[in-house]
């Protein structure tokens, strides 16, 4: 499984904009779960974050399939003019670390 997620930050007034061309996001039929959060800024080192998006895919390919249907380009369409910032990352869960290492 491959989780997608990607941290924006909002240009000064449109966080409710950003969000809602996001949300458009959601009507992806892609992913396995996909979801639109507003960062509760309660880390004591860094709450820069407005919002995240946080996805599963069955694989890389769903993940492919996902990045290029038509809702993914009319979210791009109406969030990157009105952003900042934006994070994104990709991993695999399956080879992810789920237990203490040791240190070398």
């Amino acid at each position: 499984m491959i989780r997608h997620i990607v941290f924006f930050t909002a240009q000064t007034g449109e966080i409710e904009r950003v969000r809602a061309g996001l949300s458009l996001l959601t009507g992806n039929p892609h992913a396995s779960i996909l979801e639109i959060g507003t960062n509760v800024k309660s880390d004591q080192l860094g709450n820069e974050v407005d919002l995240v998006v946080y996805g599963e895919f069955e694989d890389e390919a769903a993940l492919a399939a996902y990045k290029a249907h038509p809702v993914y380009q009319a979210s791009i369409d109406i969030v990157r003019p009105i952003r900042e910032m934006r994070l994104a990352a990709d991993f695999d869960s399956e080879s992810a670390v789920k237990a203490p290492l040791p240190l070398p």
